[in-house]
């Protein structure tokens, strides 16, 4: 009877194990194509201005070392700066740009990288019911690193400088991170 029950045992926790294996397999199966995509907010120190923004990345990795992206974000912290005696209220209407991507595998799921690449963004400053928008192009060019905990889903941070003739602005982003 103890055999009996043994071996009952025996083939149910192997049923068990069959049955969860594959979905366990799928949920750390890797990703399907080259394409990844972040989701997260970036911190923007221009001249004297502190801005916040909603940012997104849509990118191709074309080897382990080399890829594109591109990139767009919308201001959500918009900053009150004095100009002159005058406060003006400043904010980020948008940010988009191109960039290519230099990546340094340094664990099986871990990156560090460096991009360059072209952008332009527009602000807009109000103050005493007057309002003006301006657009600037922009240079851009920095690094971070980012860490996939299951070979798709990870988070990434990173530093980028926009050089603007006559201004620069250093964008400090933090994202999540999804291959797909």
């Amino acid at each position: 009877m103890k055999a009996l029950y043994a071996a009952a045992s025996v083939a149910a926790v192997s049923l068990a194990a069959a049955a969860v294996a594959p979905t366990a397999a799928l949920a750390q199966q890797a990703p399907v194509s080259n394409v990844y995509a972040t989701a997260g907010y970036a911190h923007v120190d221009g001249d004297g201005v502190d801005l916040g923004a909603l940012q997104g990345r849509l990118g191709y990795r074309a080897n382990p070392w080399l890829g594109v992206e591109g990139e767009a974000a919308i201001g959500v912290k918009d900053d009150d700066v004095n100009i002159a005696g005058t406060n003006v209220d400043v904010e980020l209407k948008h940010q988009l740009a191109a960039y290519v991507v230099g990546f340094a595998p340094v664990g099986a799921n871990t990156d560090l990288f460096a991009r360059v690449g072209y952008g332009t963004s527009k602000i807009k400053g109000r103050a005493g019911g007057v309002s003006v928008t301006d657009d600037g192009e922009s240079w851009n060019y920095g690094v971070g690193a980012q860490h996939h905990f299951d070979g798709v889903n990870g988070v990434r941070v990173d530093w980028t400088r926009h050089d603007f003739d006559g201004g620069n602005a250093d964008v400090w982003s933090v994202a999540y991170t999804r291959k797909f």
